[in-house]
C-alpha cells in the first residue's frame, strides 16, 4: 500500500509566495499533500489552536525561512512561525527547513525593496535564524533549490515505518478478513502460550532434580551398588567375608579417607595402595574423587570432590529416610556402619584401627 504524507508548510507569507509555491508543488509532485494555515490572521487564539491541530495531523513539519521574522504573538513573545517550528519541536514531529542564502536574500532586497528583510526585530529573527541552521537544514538561492530539497526529503520520509501517512480506502484490507486473521493469531499465540508454560515446568522440575555429571542420585546409586571390586585375601578378615564389595560401599566406609586425601607416597601399607589403584580411579570415573596438587610433594593425592560431598549427604538423607530399604545402612555390635546389598547379606566385621595418613581397612 502507497502512502500519501501530509506536510504543514509554515513561513511568513508575503515574501515568500513563490517559494511556498514551489515547495508545495514539490510536495504534490512527489505523490504527497501539503497543509498549510497562512490564511489565517495572526492574534486570534482559535486560529492558533486550529494550527497546532494541523501540525499534530501532519507527518512532517516544513519551514521555510527567508529574511522576514513575521509577526509577534503576545502570549509567547516570539513570532508565529517561529512558534510552529518550536511547537513541532516539541512534540516530536520530523521537521525539516530551507534557508535562504545570504546573497539570495541580498539580491530579494534589491529587486524587490526593504520589506524583504526584517526592520521591527532584526535580533530575533538572526537568533531564529541561528536555531534553525543548528538543525536539519538546506540553504537554497531560488525556487528550484526547494524543489530539490523537498524531493529529497520526501524520498527519505516515505520509507519510515513510524510515519503513518494516508492510505486509499481502495487500498485497505476487507475489516472482517483482518478479524479473522487478529482472532486466529490470538488463538494461536494463546495456544503457544499454553505451551510454553508446560515446558517451562518441565524445566523447572527437571533442574530442581539434583545431578552427578548427567547421572540422578538414584541412577548413580543404583549404578555404584551394582559394580564390584574383588578384595585381596590379604584384606579379608575371615574365610567367610564376601569375595567381593560393591564400589558404593566401599564409597562410603572410606568416606573419612577420601574426605582428607589420599596418596600413593612411598611405604603406604598394601590396604591403602589397593584403595589408591583399585578403588579411587573407579570413583573418579563418576567424578565423586578428583586429584589435587600437593606443592613440593613427589606424589600424587586422590580427594573428594564437590560433587562427591554432595553425593555423600544426599547418600546420609536416603539411608536415614529409607530405613528399611535394601541399601540402607546396619549397625552391628561395635557401632560399625556398613552398607550391604542382598547378595551376601552383611558380616560382623573385626574392630580396626585406622592409623595416621592411612586409608581405612576395607572389609
Amino acid at each position: 500500500m502507497r502512502k500519501k504524507l501530509q506536510v504543514f508548510v509554515s513561513s511568513t507569507y508575503e515574501d515568500l509566495k513563490k517559494e511556498r509555491q514551489a515547495a508545495v508543488q514539490a510536495i504534490l509532485t512527489s505523490g504527497h499533500i501539503p497543509a498549510g494555515m497562512e490564511l489565517f490572521s495572526a492574534g486570534d487564539e482559535t486560529q492558533k489552536e486550529i494550527i497546532k491541530k494541523w501540525i499534530d495531523e501532519s507527518d512532517v513539519y516544513l519551514l521555510i525561512l527567508g529574511g522576514r521574522y513575521g509577526s509577534i504573538d503576545n502570549s509567547t513573545g516570539i513570532s508565529y512561525t517561529h512558534w510552529e517550528y518550536q511547537y513541532a519541536g516539541d512534540i516530536s514531529k520530523p521537521r525539516f527547513a530551507v534557508v535562504i542564502s545570504e546573497d539570495a536574500l541580498e539580491g530579494k532586497i534589491r529587486n524587490e525593496g526593504t520589506q524583504m528583510m526584517e526592520k521591527a526585530n532584526p535580533q530575533l529573527y538572526q537568533e531564529f535564524r541561528k536555531e534553525v541552521l543548528g538543525k536539519i537544514c538546506k540553504i537554497f538561492d531560488d525556487e528550484r533549490d526547494i524543489e530539490l530539497a523537498v524531493f529529497q526529503k520526501m524520498g527519505e520520509y516515505i520509507s519510515r515505518d513510524d510515519l503513518t501517512g494516508w492510505i486509499r480506502g481502495s487500498e485497505v484490507p476487507e475489516v472482517l478478513d483482518i478479524i479473522k486473521e487478529h482472532y486466529k493469531l490470538a488463538s494461536d499465540n494463546a495456544a503457544l502460550r499454553k505451551e510454553i508454560t508446560a515446558l517451562n515446568k518441565q524445566l523447572e522440575q527437571k533442574q530442581a532434580i539434583k545431578t552427578f555429571d548427567g547421572f540422578t542420585f538414584e541412577e548413580l546409586r543404583k549404578t555404584l551398588s551394582q559394580i564390584k571390586i574383588e578384595l585381596p585375601k590379604k584384606l579379608k578378615p575371615t574365610a567367610s567375608s564376601r569375595p567381593s564389595k560393591s564400589i558404593l560401599e566401599l564409597f562410603y566406609v572410606l568416606k573419612d579417607s577420601f574426605a582428607t586425601g589420599i596418596t600413593n607416597q612411598v611405604g603406604i601399607s598394601e590396604e591403602e595402595s589397593f584403595v589408591y589403584y583399585s578403588i579411587a580411579p573407579r570413583l573418579m570415573t563418576f567424578k565423586l574423587l578428583e586429584k589435587v596438587k600437593v606443592t613440593g610433594a613427589r606424589y600424587e593425592k586422590m580427594q573428594m570432590s564437590k560433587l562427591g560431598f554432595e553425593f555423600l549427604k544426599m547418600l546420609e538423607i536416603h539411608m536415614v529416610s529409607k530405613k528399611t530399604s535394601e541399601d540402607s545402612p546396619k549397625k552391628d555390635g561395635k557401632d560399625r556402619l556398613e552398607i550391604y546389598e542382598n547378595s551376601g547379606g552383611p558380616s560382623a566385621p573385626k574392630k580396626t584401627t585406622r592409623k595416621s595418613r592411612k586409608a581405612a581397612v576395607v572389609k
